[in-house]
């Protein structure tokens, strides 16, 4: 004999109204009408609002909801290794970063046009950090994104080669709207390695928007890419339509750590070793 069925059949009578609506807003997948329908109700009949408004203000609560829901889901889909934004960026530590350029950028019409952004600069420069708020605008603006460096990349592209399931992560790599490579350049890639990021370059032109970080100005990619006529296809590709934040300056870290090291050294200098007197239990500085 089989159990009871999970589920309750629509229009049972079974039940008191509070555990049928709760049935139902789960079936239907309302979560946040479930969770503010009462005290919602609660504070219209306070206010004196008509039905109408009560239930749009309920659907405008689920509508918030779910768009948050969703654009955590993209968040985590991006693998970010951490979530920053442009609210902790220090411009004023990099001098030669175009700020309304970087600005305008993030409002995200750039993967509308499917167009690239390249960030150049010395280690410890911020690159990381503008690609990771770009990417978070565009989760926020609802568009796909994905965030890996450049090593992990080929890593994952010769594994996969290997395991016969090279074309599924291209077709996965290419449908994404943006992707994020980090740190190109610190690495030499190898003759295979090197090919399969170009190809991954080369399925993405005019359909997709990449991000691209690197320490080595254009004439130096040959040095990890190891060939200059596939630098020379690369670059063709990927700087046709393309805005470059320009990061050189002082590494921005190194100063960061410069700063902690010179409060605690000023702290260490104010602090005062101090005396008890064993008879009168008084304090003096030493």
């Amino acid at each position: 004999m089989s159990g009871a069925p999970d589920t309750m059949p629509v229009g049972t009578m079974s039940g008191t109204p509070q555990v049928l609506l709760a049935h139902h807003l789960k079936q239907l997948k309302l979560p946040t009408v479930l969770r503010e329908y009462d005290k919602v109700a609660r504070e219209c009949a306070h206010d004196g609002t008509d039905h109408p408004r009560y239930l749009l203000r309920l659907i405008e609560l689920e509508l918030i909801d779910r768009e948050r829901r969703t654009i955590e889901r993209r968040i985590r889909a991006a693998r970010f290794p951490a979530v920053k934004s442009f609210d902790t960026f220090e411009f004023t530590a990099i001098p030669s970063l175009n700020k309304m350029l970087v600005l305008e950028l993030a409002r995200c019409e750039y993967v509308l046009r499917r167009e690239n952004i390249i960030a150049l600069g010395n280690s410890g420069t911020g690159k990381t950090h503008v690609a990771l708020a770009l990417g978070l605008a565009a989760c926020q603006k609802g568009f796909t994104v994905t965030f890996t460096t450049a090593a992990a990349l080929v890593s994952q592209l010769l594994e996969a080669r290997d395991e016969r399931c090279l074309l599924k992560m291209q077709r996965d790599l290419a449908a994404v709207k943006l992707l994020i490579i980090d740190e190109l350049g610190y690495v030499p890639l190898s003759p295979t390695g090197a090919e399969l990021l170009f190809e991954v370059f080369s399925q993405r032109y005019e359909r997709g928007s990449t991000i691209v970080t690197s320490n080595l100005p254009f004439e130096d990619w040959t040095q990890v890419l190891g060939s200059e006529r596939l630098t020379g296809a690369l670059l063709d590709r990927l700087t046709h339509h393309v805005s470059i934040l320009t990061m050189n300056g002082d590494s921005y870290r190194l100063k960061q750590s410069a700063g902690r090291r010179r409060s605690a050294a000023r702290a260490e200098q104010n602090q005062t070793t101090e005396i008890i007197d064993p008879e009168t239990g008084e304090i003096t500085p030493a």
